[in-house]
């Protein structure tokens, strides 16, 4: 377990290194002319702690390849995959959200055109292909890696998906200018936690993200690099990003435990979706061992 708590100790490195470093930089850079919002420069401080941390830390664990990252098919062939499990993520993801139109979950926006229909598809696009490439180089790349190594497939699979449920509810929290000091860093790093305060709240979007971590996982294991993971996740938040900006959640209804608070879509409807996606997914990889 010794490289699950490095990857856990440089995440809390980053955030307490980001707050610790949030006010004076923020100070400095409106000193300069910087009209920055305050979780902006703390948000960026963290990033690059993080950044610093992941680079040493990897090169310390011989971890440092592409095929460790991830990254062990050729070009072409990662490319080509990743295209071809993005349309899948997407085609697997519209059921859901049909679903969420049929039960009454979710109400389409009035005077929607196809202009703003376009600009949506292809911000969610872009935001997803960004947000998975990212995504999936730490956690199903690097972070799996080093777990498995040390630890088998199975933990790395487990707990690789427990820390990408988890980072998803870390709170965006707004400091107004007028009232940063020098402990806005570390109210900000409390407040960003506070989820976790009440976790029955987020339980159910929680455990659908764990569980969407443990088919990616699984994903992983079946190709031996991420270029179908990125696919994937780049699929389905393409089409979440669609169906949160184009459609607005109804009021609560009889089937409405089926959506969870996180971001109106993700609940026990996805988990059970996902359960039944890492049960086909499963069956026919034994099937396919088997036969082979």
């Amino acid at each position: 377990m010794r490289a699950f708590a490095l990857f856990i100790t440089l995440m809390a490195t980053a955030v307490v290194g980001g707050a610790l470093l949030a006010f004076p930089a923020y100070s400095l850079a409106h000193d300069l002319g910087a009209d920055w919002p305050f979780h902006r420069v703390a948000n960026r401080l963290a990033m690059l702690v993080l950044l610093a941390g992941l680079i040493w830390m990897l090169r310390r664990m011989g971890l440092a390849n592409r095929v460790a990252m991830g990254y062990g098919a050729p070009r072409g062939q990662f490319l080509s995959l990743a295209a071809r499990a993005l349309a899948i993520g997407a085609l697997l993801m519209a059921p859901v959200i049909a679903m969420l139109l049929l039960l009454d979950l979710r109400e389409a926006k009035a005077d929607l055109t196809t202009a703003t229909i376009v600009t949506v598809a292809l911000k969610g696009l872009i935001g997803g292909v960004v947000v998975a490439f990212i995504e999936e180089t730490f956690f199903r790349g690097a972070m799996h890696t080093a777990i498995e190594r040390e630890s088998g497939t199975g933990t790395a699979v487990a707990l690789t998906a427990l820390v990408y449920a988890g980072v998803h509810f870390l709170n965006r929290v707004r400091i107004p200018h007028e009232s940063v000091d020098w402990g806005s860093g570390f109210e900000l790093m409390a407040r960003t936690f506070s989820a976790f305060g009440d976790p029955l709240r987020i339980a159910d979007s929680f455990l659908a993200l764990f569980a969407v971590g443990v088919l990616l996982g699984l994903v992983r294991l079946r190709y031996g690099h991420i270029a179908a993971c990125v696919g994937l996740h780049a699929g389905w938040v393409c089409v979440i990003a669609l169906a949160r900006d184009l459609t607005v959640r109804a009021p609560d209804g009889a089937a409405s435990f089926l959506v969870g608070s996180y971001d109106g879509v993700i609940g026990y409807l996805v988990l059970g979706w996902t359960l039944v996606l890492i049960a086909v997914f499963a069956a026919v990889r034994r099937r396919r061992q088997l036969a082979g």
